[in-house]
Order: structure tokens, then sequence, then C-alpha cells
């Protein structure tokens, strides 16, 4: 009796957790392919099934593959910078002997990821202003006048600095979470490293990069899988422009249901991110496990 009153007072604290997450999230996602096979005018409320047309329709959409390009470039750089770059810097912080300067280099990086991305946004669209910004004023200051230019207005650009900035706000973060990983290596490993002669690189190479492949594989997958729900810093300061070159998935799916009423299609697209976004999680669970099998 004991074991199934515990087993009834277990059922009954995860119950009302089990019809939140049902009602919030898994009826939300039947719902949205439910809206993507329709053909649905929000403004007059008229609904039409068209099946599978949405999904036709995204195929031959050059938005949508320029869009799904645009995430594709944002995960490549951010998994350059914000994982094997953050994972050399804090292996560089680390190495510092004195305490004080070690938390203190922790504090500076990670101070632009407490700012919130659409403060981030403003403020280099601010630094990116072709007149007025500071970055084509420094350029010119410092003779490299010829490379100043309108870096948001241009089709060849925008893209790049949006990713720019994106990238110096969420440095920090991943960096901290890569100094937190390297801490936890015992401090034995580097002192027999160092008897046996290896140098600086080599302990980064054999020693740290190897003990720290978790966090490595988890920064990877989070940073691929925030890389395709990009949406706040392309709003803010393009809102996807010029001539759609720094549209994502997530800002094509905004304006194909708030801006051109069709919401049957930005469902569709809204069913194409969670299933990127799906089998990124399902293949971090998959790495994960086979990497506890083998340790």
């Amino acid at each position: 009796m004991r074991a199934i009153s515990r087993r009834a007072l277990g059922l009954a604290w995860v119950i009302p957790a089990l019809v939140l997450v049902a009602v919030f999230v898994y009826l939300p996602l039947v719902q949205n392919f439910e809206f993507s096979t329709l053909k649905w005018d929000i403004y007059s409320g008229s609904q039409e099934f068209v099946g599978l047309d949405n999904y036709r329709k995204l195929l031959d959409d050059p938005v949508f593959w320029s869009s799904f390009g645009n995430n594709v470039l944002y995960a490549l750089v951010s998994i350059a910078f914000q994982v094997f770059g953050a994972l050399v810097l804090a292996a560089l912080i680390e190495s510092i002997r004195s305490d004080r300067w070690r938390r203190s280099l922790r504090a500076i990086y990670f101070i632009p990821s407490a700012i919130s991305m659409t403060v981030a946004g403003l403020l280099f669209y601010f630094i990116y202003e072709p007149n007025l910004g500071p970055l084509n004023h420094l350029l010119k200051a410092a003779g490299l006048g010829s490379l100043a230019q309108a870096w948001l207005g241009q089709e060849s650009t925008a893209m790049s600095a949006i990713i720019a900035m994106s990238q110096w706000q969420g440095f920090g973060y991943s960096t901290l979470l890569f100094a937190v990983a390297i801490q936890r290596i015992p401090a034995e490993i580097y002192g027999a490293a160092a008897i046996d002669g290896t140098g600086p690189v080599r302990r980064f190479v054999h020693v740290t990069v190897p003990l720290v492949r978790e966090m490595t594989g988890l920064m990877t997958m989070v940073t691929i899988s925030g890389a395709f729900q990009v949406f706040n810093e392309v709003m803010v300061m393009t809102s996807g422009g010029p001539n759609n070159s720094t549209q994502v998935l997530g800002t094509w799916l905004y304006r194909s249901g708030f801006v051109r009423n069709n919401f049957g299609y930005a469902a569709a697209i809204a069913t194409v991110i969670f299933v990127i976004t799906l089998a990124i999680a399902v293949a971090q669970l998959v790495v994960t496990r086979r990497r506890r099998v083998e340790w």
C-alpha cells in the first residue's frame, strides 16, 4: 500500500506538469501542422484546405532558400567563433596565473552577453550607420576610407554585419562555459604534462581539447540550434532587407504571416524550423549517449 500511495503521490505531482506541457507545447505543434495545410486569410477568416501545397511552394521559393542559406552561414560562423574560438580564448584565460586577472577577463568578456539582443542590435545599427556611425569614422581616421560603406544598406555586407554583431554578443557566454569546463580538469593532469616537457600548445591539443569534448559537443549542438532560431537581431537591424538579402527562416516566417497575410505558408516554415531543431536535438542526445558509453 505504501508503494502504491507513493506512486500515486508522484503521479499527482507529475500530472499537472504533463498537462501544461501537452497544452502549451505538443498541442500547438499539432495545430501548427494542421494550419500548414490551409490557405488562411486571418483578416477575413477564410480557410481553404490545400494539403501539402504550402510545402511545395517552399521548394520553389527563392527567398526561403536564401533564408535557409543565411541560417546555415550563421551556424557555420557561430561554430567557428562561439565554439572553437571561445575554447581557445577560455584556455588562454585559464592559463593566466593571476586569479584576479582571470576573474577580471571573464567578467569583461561576459559583459556583452548580459546585454539583450535587441539593445545590442540597436547599438550596432548606430555603429554601422554610414554617416554618423563610428565604424566608418575609425576606418577613415586609420587611412582606410576606401573600406567605409553602408554596411547594412548593401546586399553584399548586410548579413555579414549582422552575424558579426551576434558573435560579439554571444562570444563571452560561450567562453565562460568553456572556462568552467576547463576548471573541472584535475590540475594533476596538467602537472604531469608539464613534467613530461609538453608545451602550452600541445597541452591544449592533447589535454584540454579531449577533456572538454562533452562541453564542445553540447555547445556545437546548442549553437547550431540557436542559429536556426535567429530573429531579433535581423528584425532590429534590417528587417530582412535590403532586397530580402538578410532574411532568415524566422523573419521570413514573420513576414509571410503578418505582412503577406499567408498564415498557412508561415506555418509550413515553422514546421521546417521545428523539424531542423528536433533533428539537432536528437543528434545531440545520440552523440551524448555514445560518448557516455565509451567512457
